[in-house]
């Protein structure tokens, strides 16, 4: 027979033991949680459990169990929610959460900074972000600092992130050939580059400004410059100004086999210089890689894939000498190679040093021997320290958009419609 909720709360230690020993007549079925809850601490509460012997709890417990039809477990769990708090009440779900460490100010900070740096990959973005801290002394970065490469590109992928970001462009290379055909050999010492050209757009049929990117291969140093025609007449001019901007001596000069640059006048130029003179091999596509990835990592990053008009040279060379080729020499990072073997014993590049060319200078043995006779260490110490590198980011970015806003003026009367006119009616 069915016992009511009252009857059962009532029973005493000796009618309890008797129903569990025999009495099958007797059954009790609660409906709903909230019925056994109330179940267990009306009965724990008037037989006093903590008090009670160690064969008297165990009788209770047992009594519980089967008139509330719970497991030993979820019986051992109730009766301990009641040891504590004195109650047994069901428990609201709670999700388990890891801490957040990164806030949404972060996240924004870090779309900053990729903004800037027109989004690196991310072992370069974190030493970036460690450089900020540690060397600057940005407060801002102080949790950013610790940020690994892994959860950044997790922290990319957030919605105060992306509400920050804007898409970007890509790459593109190029071909020809005069001098040695062989690859360099610097054997770490710097002042052997690569060279190349990135071609801007034509618009409508108008060729625009050519740019002329030169990286030394062991310090990944970077010179850029800008010419209205890549003829001999005007590169040269130029590859000899570019040429003396590297802070150390130069001793190879590597193309691939574009006729803008293998050619007699830029031999004899190389020549006058002192400088070896080298061609990429046929069927070698990456003679000239370290530079063609830079076309792409560097230049069309920045200036992106729109027409440059010629009449905006001066300007475009301008904004490469001031600001461009300083941000990328002291203050992107860039990723060095070394050999290590694999597990099989073949060696194989990895790359897990991040540095500046400017750091990767200094880290060369006796680097003051390296450079130029009128260059020293401090001079380049002080523009390495003028700015931390999201902030001079941050001022390069405003220079390209008043570049960007000049090519898009100068580069109006090349806009308009030039399509023939309609045949007329009839």
């Amino acid at each position: 027979m069915g016992v009511a909720m009252q009857q059962v709360e009532s029973l005493s230690l000796e009618q309890i033991e008797e129903f569990l020993e025999g009495a099958q007549g007797i059954e009790f079925r609660a409906e709903g949680r909230a019925e056994k809850y109330a179940l267990f601490e009306a009965l724990l509460e008037r037989h006093r459990y903590s008090r009670l012997g160690r064969a008297e709890k165990g009788l209770l417990r047992r009594f519980l169990g089967k008139v509330s039809g719970l497991s030993r477990a979820q019986t051992t769990r109730l009766i301990g929610q009641y040891r504590r708090e004195r109650r047994v009440r069901p428990q609201g779900y709670r999700r388990r959460r890891f801490p957040t460490l990164y806030t949404r100010a972060d996240i924004v900070l870090l779309a900053r900074v990729d903004e800037a740096h027109r989004q690196l990959s991310g072992p370069a973005t974190c030493a970036i972000l460690r450089r900020e801290y540690a060397v600057h002394g940005r407060q801002e970065f102080v949790r950013l600092a610790r940020l690994s490469p892994a959860h950044l590109y997790n922290l990319r992928q957030r919605r105060a992130y992306l509400q920050q970001r804007r898409p970007l462009a890509k790459t593109r290379p190029a071909q020809t050939a005069i001098g040695e055909r062989r690859q360099p050999q610097p054997e770490g010492r710097p002042g052997y580059v690569r060279v190349d050209t990135v071609h801007s757009p034509e618009e409508d049929g108008v060729k625009g400004a050519y740019t002329i990117n030169l990286v030394d291969e062991v310090t990944q140093w970077q010179v850029l410059g800008c010419v209205e025609r890549i003829s001999e007449q005007y590169l040269a001019p130029l590859l000899a100004e570019l040429l003396a901007q590297f802070p150390f001596p130069l001793r190879g000069f590597h193309a691939d086999n574009g006729s803008e640059y293998i050619n007699h006048t830029t031999a004899r130029l190389l020549a006058k210089l002192h400088i070896e003179f080298t061609k990429s091999r046929a069927r070698r596509s990456n003679d000239n890689a370290l530079v063609e990835t830079k076309n792409g990592a560097v230049v069309r990053k920045w200036l992106g894939y729109q027409f440059l008009p010629s009449a905006a040279t001066a300007q475009i060379h301008a904004f490469y000498r001031d600001w461009l080729n300083p941000y990328l020499n002291f203050h992107r990072p860039c990723a060095f190679a070394s050999w290590q073997p694999d597990r099989s014993g073949k060696p194989r590049k990895v790359y897990r040093r991040w540095q500046t060319p400017y750091e990767a200078l200094l880290a060369l043995p006796d680097a003051q021997r390296t450079l130029r006779s009128a260059q020293t260490l401090q001079a380049l110490r002080q523009q390495a320290a003028a700015h931390s590198p999201t902030v001079f980011a941050e001022l390069l970015q405003e220079r390209l958009a008043g570049l960007q806003q000049t090519c898009k003026n100068l580069a109006l009367p090349w806009s308009i419609d030039r399509s023939p006119p309609a045949p007329p009616r009839g």
